[in-house]
C-alpha cells in the first residue's frame, strides 16, 4: 500500500493543542500560521509520498553496500536527496541568514514525521544534518558557521556526530580518541568512531563530521572531552574543497533494520592525523554535543511516531482486504474483512490511539521549544524551557517504545502474512528497534527523567504540568456535566493518573539521594508512566476540542473518530497508569534483592 501523511489530524494537533496562532505571534515566527503550515504540509506529503516513500522497501531489500571505503547508498536514495535538497527541505527550521527558511518547529516537526514515515533510512541523514547544524549555530565561531552550515542547508554537505567508540559506548568518559595541537591551530584527530550513521556515503560532496576527542593533558572523564569539525574533505578559504582529510570508513554494519541507512566505523590518523578544528573551547565538548544530542533524541521521538503511523496504515489496509471467518455478532451472512472482528478493532485502535497521542505530545513540546528560544519575556522562556526539557526523554522514550508495540501489532494484524518478508510489516518492526536504542537507550532518557528532570529540582517541573494536567480536568467535569460520557470516563482515567504520577514523584524525590538504587530501579517504568499520562493529557483537550467543533458541525466524521480514539485511549491506555505506579513505588526490592551471582 502507499503512504498518506496525515495533514489534518497534525493541523489539528498543531492548532488546537499546541496553539499554532500563540507560536505565530512570536518575533521571527509571523509568517508562520495556519495557512503557511497547511501549505508547507501539503507540499511535504506530495514530495514524500511520491518521491521518498517508494524507496522504502527497496532500501531493505537492496541496502547500502561498502566496497574499498566506499560506499554506495540504495539505488534512487541520491536521487532524491538532491531533490530534497533543492527543494530546500533540510533548512526548513534554520535561520535565513544561512539560507534557511526559519520556520518553527511545531511546523518542522511534522515535517519530519512525514518524511521519517516515508522512508526512516534516509530520513537519517537529514536528521543528523540538522543536529550538527544547531550544535554549530550554537557552539561554533562565525568563521565556522558561515563555512560549514550554507552548504549543509543546501544539502552539498552533510552532517554526523562521532560520539561512540569501541570501548565506550555509552559511557563517554571512556572515550579515547585524541586531538593533538599543531602551530597552525589545528588540530591532528586520531581513533577510531563506530556507529556512525550516514558516516560515509555517496549523496553528498563532502560530510561534516563533529568528533569528541581529547586533547592531551585533558582532565580525565568528560570534563576533558573537546569537539572538533573534521571535514570528509579540507575546505580552502574560498569555501571550495581541498584534499582529502585523514578519515577513512574500513566498514559499516549488518543491521536488524534501517539496512539502507550506512552505519560506520571510521579510522582517524592512520596517514599522519586528520585535521580537526576546535568547536568552542577546549574541554567543553561534552556540553556542545549535547546540543546535537537532544535535538536528535526529540527527532528519535518523532521517528517513532512517524513509523508507528506508517504500520498503522498498512495494518488497516490490510485488515480492510483480508477476508477471513464470520463475524461474531452475525453483523455480516459469511466471512467478512477481517476489519469486523472485535480484537483486529481493538489492535487497529490502540495502534492509532497511540500514534495519535504522542504526535499530540510531540507537537506541544515543539511549541514549547519555540516559545523558549523566540518568546520575548524571559520568565515565559524559562517555563517553555522547563517544561521542553521534561518532555524530551518522554517524546523520545514513550515514543519509540510504543513505535516497537505498533508496529508488533500491526504484524499481528497481518497474522501469519505478517511473518513473511515480502508482506512489508516485518520491515517496521524491524527498523523500529533501533529507535529505543540510539540516541540514548530508554533507560538512559529514563535516568535523565529521573535525575536532572525530577529529583534535581524537588518534583517542582512535574507538579506544575499536574496542575496543568488538573485544569484540563476541571474541562472535562464541566463537558461531563453537560452530558459528554466520553468527557465522564476521560475524567476518570486522567485524575487517577495524575494523583500516582504525583505519587511517583513524590518518592523518586524522597529515595533519590538517600536510596538512589530504589528511585533508579523504576526509571523506565516512570518515564512510561509520565509518557502515557501527558499523551493522554493531549487526548483529553483534543476530545474536549472535537466536541467542541462537533457542536458547532464542523467536519462531524473527523471530529467523531478523535473522541472516539481519544475515549479509546482513556479505558485501553491510560486506565493502566495507576498499576505502573505500584510497581514504582512498592517494587523497588523485586528488582535490587537478587544477588548477582545468582543470574
Amino acid at each position: 500500500m502507499t503512504y498518506r501523511a496525515p495533514v489534518k489530524d497534525m493541523l489539528f494537533a498543531m492548532t488546537e493543542l499546541a496553539n499554532l496562532e500563540a507560536v505565530s505571534q512570536l518575533p521571527g515566527f509571523e509568517d508562520a500560521g495556519v495557512e503557511t503550515a497547511q501549505a508547507v504540509l501539503e507540499e511535504c506529503a506530495k514530495f514524500n509520498e511520491n518521491v521518498v516513500a517508494p524507496l522504502n522497501w527497496e532500501g531493505d531489500r537492496n541496502p547500502s553496500s561498502w566496497h574499498d571505503g566506499e560506499v554506495r547508498t540504495t539505488p534512487g536514495f541520491r536521487d532524491a536527496f538532491r531533490q530534497f535538497a533543492e527543494a530546500g527541505w533540510q533548512g526548513l527550521q534554520h535561520p535565513a541568514g544561512f539560507g534557511g527558511q526559519g520556520l518553527p518547529k511545531t511546523i518542522g516537526a511534522a515535517c519530519n514525521e512525514i518524511l521519517n514515515s516515508a522512508n526512516l533510512s534516509f530520513a537519517l541523514c537529514p536528521l543528523l544534518t540538522d543536529g550538527a547544524i544547531e550544535a554549530l549555530l550554537v557552539a561554533g565561531s562565525d568563521a565556522q558557521k558561515a563555512t560549514y552550515i550554507p552548504p549543509m542547508i543546501e544539502g552539498r554537505w552533510t552532517g554526523t556526530m562521532n560520539l561512540t567508540e569501541p570501548q565506550a559506548g555509552s559511557d563517554l568518559a571512556a572515550v579515547r580518541t585524541r586531538a593533538e595541537p599543531q602551530p597552525d591551530g589545528t588540530y591532528r584527530i586520531f581513533g577510531t568512531k563506530i556507529f556512525i550513521t550516514y558516516g560515509e556515503h555517496d549523496m553528498a560532496e563532502n560530510i561534516v563530521h563533529l568528533v569528541l576527542a581529547r586533547v592531551a593533558g585533558a582532565p580525565e572523564g568528560v570534563k576533558g572531552i573537546s569537539l572538533f569539525i573534521v571535514p570528509k574533505f579540507l575546505v580552502n578559504a574560498d569555501g571550495g574543497l581541498g584534499a582529502r582529510n585523514d578519515v577513512h570508513c574500513v566498514s559499516i554494519e549488518h543491521k536488524l533494520g534501517i539496512k539502507a541507512s550506512p552505519t560506520a566505523v571510521l579510522q582517524y590518523g592512520d596517514r599522519g592525523g586528520a585535521v580537526g578544528h576546535l568547536v568552542g573551547q577546549e574541554n567543553r565538548g561534552l556540553e556542545y554535543m549535547f546540543i546535537m544530542m537532544n535535538a536528535a533524541r526529540y527527532a528519535v521521538g518523532v521517528q517513532g511516531i512517524a513509523l508507528a503511523e506508517r504500520a498503522y496504515q498498512k495494518a488497516v489496509s490490510y485488515a480492510r482486504e483480508r477476508v477471513q471467518s464470520r463475524p461474531v455478532d452475525g453483523s455480516t451472512p459469511g466471512a467478512a474483512p477481517i476489519i469486523h472482528h472485535p480484537d483486529v478493532k481493538r489492535m487497529l485502535m490502540t495502534m492509532r490511539a497511540y500514534t495519535e497521542g504522542c504526535r499530540a505530545m510531540a507537537a506541544v513540546a515543539a511549541a514549547a521549544y519555540d516559545a523558549a528560544h523566540a518568546h520575548p519575556d524571559a520568565a515565559a522562556r524559562a517555563q517553555n524551557q522547563a517544561f521542553y526539557e521534561f518532555l524530551v526523554p518522554l517524546v523520545k522514550g514513550y515514543s519509540t517504545e510504543m513505535s516497537l508495540d505498533v508496529a508488533s501489532l500491526g504484524v499481528q494484524v497481518h497474522g501469519g502474512m505478517g511473518f513473511i518478508e515480502e508482506t512489508g510489516a516485518a520491515q517496521h518492526l524491524r527498523d523500529a528497534k533501533i529507535l529505543t536504542i540510539y540516541e540514548g537507550t530508554t533507560a538512559i532518557q529514563a535516568n535523565d527523567l529521573v535525575g536532572r528532570k525530577t529529583v534535581r529540582d524537588g518534583g517542582t517541573t512535574a507538579r506544575a504540568i499536574a496542575g496543568r494536567i488538573e485544569a484540563t480536568e476541571t474541562e472535562l467535569a464541566n463537558a461531563a456535566n453537560a452530558g459528554s460520557a466520553a468527557a465522564r470516563a476521560m475524567l476518570a482515567r486522567l485524575r487517577a493518573a495524575r494523583a500516582a504520577f504525583l505519587d511517583v514523584v513524590d518518592y523518586l524525590v524522597a529515595q533519590g539521594k538517600t536510596n538512589p538504587a530504589a528511585a533508579y530501579a523504576g526509571s523506565v517504568p516512570y518515564l512510561m508512566l509520565a509518557g502515557n499520562l501527558v499523551a493522554g493529557w493531549q487526548m483529553a483537550r483534543a476530545l474536549l476540542a472535537a466536541e467542541r467543533h462537533l457542536a458547532a458541525g464542523r467536519d462531524a466524521d473527523f471530529m467523531r473518530a478523535k473522541i472516539t480514539t481519544a475515549r479509546f485511549y482513556a479505558d485501553h491506555i491510560l486506565g493502566r497508569v495507576p498499576g505502573i505506579r505500584d510497581s514504582i513505588v512498592d517494587g523497588a526490592e523485586g528488582v535490587t534483592a537478587m544477588a548477582v551471582e545468582a543470574f
